[in-house]
């Protein structure tokens, strides 16, 4: 049994910590010093009579306690948020800061004209744009909305399916005429192909195609999105991409159609 009831600042620093994995992270995100953080982490424990990290040189691991307790704070935080936008009035006047996060390549060549769309019909609104890989945590206030290729999974969102993104194998037509055209996907043995280096998580996500392909396959490797992209228009070789990225010629086969969501908070 608690011998108190905890803070609502130890709750909030107890779930950053616990995303972060490190006292120093949590810190920056909450804008305290690693010693407040830390002690507020010792507080909770002392309040919960449970011990919720394990410390080692790679940093801190959630203890079963504190994965059994982190769903629960992810909704007060939500909830907070929630209040907090409701008290501001914002939407309803129309003016304040919107911050959406997306992926690199969603974020550069495909939201840029629904926003300029979006800032000529609300121009009170600021927008910021978070562009990262990452699935950030809306619960956290990372974002306030996220485009993402995958439907989220945390609690307390709104999920809209936005549209479909087909995504297919692409080259400039200059590469197309020093070394011809792929008609199948055997046929990528013979040619350069553009792909990941070290960090396969969004390659992977692209479908059944995709997951067959290892790093040794790719005579390009890169693990920055726009990187590739520069790449394959460049006429490096053949590479993965959305038809309103690319801008280059199709060959072969298509993988499978992805569709976008955007999350929301309540």
């Amino acid at each position: 049994m608690a011998a108190r009831a905890p803070s609502w600042d130890e709750l909030r620093t107890f779930v950053e910590v616990a995303h972060d994995g490190s006292l120093s992270g949590a810190a920056r995100r909450l804008g305290l010093s690693q010693p407040t953080v830390g002690r507020h982490i010792d507080s909770l424990e002392a309040a919960l009579a449970s011990t919720l990290f394990t410390r080692s040189p790679r940093g801190l691991t959630p203890t079963p306690a504190a994965l059994a307790l982190t769903p629960h704070v992810e909704a007060m935080a939500a909830a907070a948020a929630a209040l907090a936008r409701t008290a501001s009035g914002e939407a309803a006047a129309d003016r304040g800061a919107v911050r959406v996060t997306a992926s690199e390549v969603v974020g550069c060549e495909v939201l840029p004209p629904t926003l300029s769309a979006f800032r000529a019909e609300h121009p009170g609104i600021a927008v910021e744009l978070a562009l990262t890989n990452r699935n950030e945590d809306l619960s956290r206030r990372d974002a306030d909305i996220a485009v993402r290729m995958v439907r989220p999974t945390q609690r307390g969102l709104v999920a809209r399916r936005i549209g479909v993104s087909r995504i297919g194998l692409y080259a400039h037509r200059n590469y197309l005429a020093r070394f011809g055209v792929p008609r199948s996907l055997a046929d990528l043995a013979n040619h350069c192909v553009i792909g990941f280096d070290r960090d396969n998580r969004s390659f992977r996500g692209a479908g059944g195609f995709a997951r067959r392909l290892t790093r040794e396959d790719f005579g390009f490797r890169c693990d920055n999105d726009l990187a590739q992209l520069a790449a394959l228009r460049a006429g490096v070789g053949v590479g993965g991409g959305a038809a309103t990225a690319t801008r280059t010629e199709a060959v072969g086969e298509a993988p499978p159609t992805v569709s976008p969501a955007v999350a929301r908070t309540r």
